[in-house]
């Protein structure tokens, strides 16, 4: 009797030979990465090895840093996104952000979240409610602030601030979410709950995260790929990396002997 075979998800992004320069800076060299559908892929390397730019370019949110140069390919769904046809505004909808630090507007909790939505032309109220409520539902924060979604979002706790800016990001119906080290400026209990959400995330969304927490990769990610001065070192099924890396330098790097 014939075994079983897996079948191999579907590959949301490849990148082929990316690289890209801040001027005459190699920021990130001949990069080669594929980011599987519904999977936590966790960027990981140590400061300055080309992490949190990596992960802007798969929206090119990088586009806003003056004097970027990028070459090679970087394909969303099948289709290059260096390509200057690709539509910006549509892009960003589908691949949402946060970032290190939760930073809401200076609005109520319910404008933050309706932000993207209006901004994408949604002006049905209805619709608009239904798609905060959604949001705000799926980050676990629909309980705590259903009463008070007129009041400011700067009142909420640090890990409910950031929870929220995950709900902005999802309120345009994403498929993908890049998460840069969403964690870092969080309690413990606040960045095992904003865990246990990604976890849930990753049923509807594919998400890729910067950490510096050698546990939280290991603990939510399925893949994990090392950087270090702009290459990829290696990327690899989180259990193996951790356990059995490729490379003696990544060896070295999540058993603490640099970085």
């Amino acid at each position: 009797m014939s075994g079983v075979t897996a079948v191999k998800p579907k590959e949301v992004y490849l990148i082929h030979d990316l690289n890209l320069w801040y001027g005459s800076h190699h920021a990130l060299k001949n990069i080669n990465l594929s980011i599987p559908e519904y999977e936590i892929t966790a960027i990981i390397g140590p400061s300055g090895c080309g992490k949190s730019t990596f992960i802007k370019t798969l929206n090119l949110m990088i586009n806003m840093v003056p004097n970027v140069k990028m070459t090679g390919e970087i394909n969303y769904n099948g289709k290059n996104v260096l390509n200057s046809k690709v539509d910006l505004v549509e892009l960003r909808k589908n691949v949402g952000m946060v970032f290190q630090k939760g930073n809401p507007f200076p609005q109520s909790i319910f404008d933050n979240v309706a932000y993207g939505p209006r901004i994408h032309g949604l002006k049905n109220k209805k619709e608009l409610n239904e798609r905060v409520e959604k949001a705000l539902i799926d980050v676990a924060l629909w309980d705590e602030v259903k009463d008070r979604l007129q009041s400011p979002a700067l009142g909420l706790s640090g890990g409910q601030q950031q929870r929220l800016c995950i709900a902005r990001a999802l309120a345009t119906n994403p498929d993908v979410l890049l998460m840069d080290e969403p964690t870092s400026a969080l309690d413990p209990v606040s960045t095992l709950k904003i865990e246990e959400l990604m976890l849930k995330l990753k049923e509807k969304y594919t998400i890729a995260i910067v950490t510096h927490n050698m546990q939280q990769a290991s603990r939510i990610s399925d893949q994990t790929a090392f950087f270090l001065m702009g290459e990829l070192i290696e990327c690899n099924d989180t259990m193996k990396m951790f356990s059995s890396p490729d490379d003696a330098r990544t060896k070295d790097y999540i058993t603490g002997r640099f970085g």
